[in-house]
């Protein structure tokens, strides 16, 4: 057999580094990435010492992206990758293994903490700001790492460790680095496992709405109330919605998740007197999903809903994720008449000019200023101008997480006209809060009557 021709040579060669390199920035891809350290882990089969790898996902690349433009966010990418690759050692190996996210092996470091410092002074080095054209634009980042042990692991168990730590490290908020723990193993299965019994229960219909009142603060009287989502598993027992709401946040659930519940609570809303409204929380991800207001208008429909008596809850920090989406989905829902309220006001990340450009009808105080109002006068302080400036806006104000009788009369005090928390009433199910609502119409009759 003749030998291939030298330009026939270099073309496979140059064809099969193509099949390792990201087009975009020159590095390797996500095959170089598991290629070096399947390699490493064969150089050291007799001898297997530790070596560490990591992932590094930028942080709000997406909003730069968008502000900018695609060709400057890939301008971006191409100087991150230069950054990354000069601040490698000879043995040391950076990939781009997504659209913003970057892989790294560092063949020498055989420690936890070699691992984090490293990692950290790559993030650092991510920071200082990027030239786009005339403008700078700056970034930070975040990273989980883990480390190589044992035979057994593959260079795909590492990546599915550090991407772990990375997810740990994003929810601990921005510039963070993380190193998989056996610890976090055992939580991410525990999260796993809720999440895989939760999408169940979803299909099922196994997740209930309950009902907390909300009141006038001066009259007492119940105005409306609030839906909460609340989940027994036939396993796992009461799941909290401390925990289950964000799993099925972060794992594409809430979706299914809220219109379950806003269908359940629209049956059993409509039992009740028609002065009565319903308050229901959306996501932080439902107000980038375009079908959001469609889906809730359908569930109306089915349900035979009056709308106007139906408010939708949001929070500041969701509506940071999309503000133009948010936009549309507040201005579709007014549009047939459910009200919109801004819930947790004072905690979120969103200036005063929200309150102007979404046109909220009504504005609630989070429980943490009304929790210390008695014996802080910061949140008193604060307290009082939120409602001066709801008066001016012509907005509602509702406090929340009242569970004194000194705290509702302090708010009423103030002017504060709608109260909710422990105080007047705990969450319950559909049939209690019917009963509830039974309760105190035979109340009001006998009041009436004695009058």
């Amino acid at each position: 057999m003749q030998p291939a021709p030298a330009q026939a040579r270099t073309i496979t060669a140059d064809q099969s580094d193509f099949a390792f390199t990201d087009a975009l920035t020159g590095l390797g891809n996500m095959r170089r990435f598991f290629d070096k350290i399947d390699r490493l882990i064969e150089e050291r089969a007799d001898d297997p010492a530790p070596f560490a790898i990591g992932v590094l996902d930028l942080d709000g690349f997406k909003p730069i992206n968008d502000l900018f433009g695609r060709a400057a966010g890939d301008e971006i990418l191409q100087q991150v990758a230069m950054r990354l690759r000069a601040a490698m050692d000879t043995h040391s190996t950076v990939t781009r293994i997504g659209a913003d996210e970057f892989a790294f092996l560092f063949p020498l470091v055989f420690s936890e903490e070699a691992a984090r410092e490293k990692t950290r002074l790559l993030i650092e080095i991510l920071s200082a700001p990027y030239d786009v054209g005339h403008r700078t634009a700056r970034l930070s980042a975040s990273a989980g790492c883990s480390l190589y042990y044992s035979e057994e692991e593959t260079g795909e168990v590492l990546l599915n460790k550090a991407e772990t730590a990375l997810y740990q490290a994003k929810r601990t908020g921005r510039g963070a680095v993380v190193v998989y723990t056996r610890e976090m193993e055992e939580a991410a299965k525990r999260v796993t496992h809720i999440e895989q019994a939760l999408r169940r229960a979803v299909a099922a219909g196994e997740v209930e709405p309950h009902f907390q009142p909300i009141v006038d603060l001066e009259t007492r009287r119940t105005v409306g109330f609030e839906t909460l989502a609340r989940w027994t598993d036939r396993d796992l027992g009461p799941v909290s919605p401390g925990i289950f709401i964000p799993i099925a946040e972060e794992r594409g659930i809430i979706g299914p998740l809220s219109q379950l519940v806003l269908r359940k609570a629209t049956e059993a809303a409509r039992d009740w007197p028609e002065d009565l409204f319903l308050s229901f929380n959306l996501s932080p991800s439902q107000l980038v999903d375009h079908n959001t207001g469609l889906q809730i208008l359908s569930i109306l429909e089915q349900t035979g809903f009056d709308p106007r008596r139906l408010e939708i809850e949001i929070t500041e920090t969701g509506l940071m994720n999309d503000p133009a989406s948010a936009q549309r989905i507040v201005e579709d829902l007014r549009r047939v008449g459910i009200r919109v309220s801004l819930d947790d006001f004072g905690t979120g990340q969103s200036s005063l000019g929200r309150l102007r450009e979404f046109h909220f009808d009504k504005l609630k105080i989070d429980r943490a200023f009304v929790a210390s109002i008695l014996e802080d006068r910061p949140s008193e302080h604060i307290i009082r101008a939120i409602l001066a400036m709801c008066e001016g806006l012509g907005m509602e104000v509702v406090a929340e997480g009242i569970e004194a009788e000194a705290q509702a009369e302090r708010l009423t005090q103030f002017g504060c006209a709608g109260g909710q928390g422990y105080l007047f009433g705990r969450p319950c199910n559909a049939d209690a809060t019917l009963g509830y609502l039974h309760h105190t119409g035979e109340q009001k009759t006998l009041q009436r009557a004695s009058s």
